[in-house]
């Protein structure tokens, strides 16, 4: 497991290849990237600002949580502070796990999750003014089977 919160660069190719393991049949990856616009404003960076000691603890139980909730061996939980720019990546989750169904669930689950209890906060710099960013979870009604490990 891996969980790192920080103003470093993700290192996106990285973090895939070191959690790939011979017993995998899947590695899920969710790279969230700042977009140029957000409901047809256009974006000019990112600031995530976090109450970083416990946005890590919280970080690291939900990562904990996954392995013990879903069928996988491994997760990857990175998410970047600071100013961000278009193209670059705000949060990287990976999941390694025998099976497919396992992975996409407790990634789709990990970002949600974390979207929504996480104490990080996006702050929007567009064209015509700043505005601080609600999460945008998956829907509730589209929700994911839940696996468990026996």
């Amino acid at each position: 497991m891996r969980v790192e919160l920080g103003t470093n660069v993700i290192p996106s190719a990285e973090a895939l290849e070191e959690i790939k393991a011979a017993s995998d049949g899947a590695v899920c990856i969710f790279d969230g990237i700042v977009r140029n616009n957000t409901r047809g404003r256009q974006t000019l960076f990112l600031d995530y600002e976090a109450y970083e000691e416990m946005a890590l603890s919280q970080m690291r139980s939900l990562a904990a949580e996954a392995l013990n909730k879903f069928s996988i061996r491994d997760v990857t939980l990175l998410h970047r502070l600071g100013r961000l720019e278009v193209g670059e990546t705000s949060v990287l989750i990976v999941v390694a796990s025998a099976h497919r169904a396992a992975a996409f669930d407790a990634c789709r689950w990990l970002i949600d999750t974390l979207k929504k209890t996480v104490p990080i906060w996006k702050k929007e710099y567009f064209a015509d003014g700043a505005v601080w960013a609600a999460g945008e979870p998956f829907p509730d009604e589209l929700g994911v089977a839940k696996e468990t490990r026996e």
